[in-house]
């Protein structure tokens, strides 16, 4: 990542992003069916959120 500068960094909420169960809400499969799209756009990194089970206090950075 050392050339960052001159990458395309896109964030994903998962929690919003796709949903791959029909749920209502994102998930990690949604974002790994999401892929080859991603890539088609150009993207070279991505930056998940927190996706984990939390009390929200920090919107997933405080894991439970």
């Amino acid at each position: 990542m050392a050339d960052f500068k001159n990458k395309v960094v896109y964030q994903i909420y998962p929690k919003s992003f796709k949903d791959s169960n029909g749920d209502g809400i994102g998930d990690l499969r949604g974002v790994i069916d999401a892929l080859d799209y991603l890539a088609d756009m150009g993207v070279d990194y991505l930056w998940l959120t927190p996706f984990f089970v939390s009390p929200q206090k920090d919107n997933g950075y405080d894991i439970a």
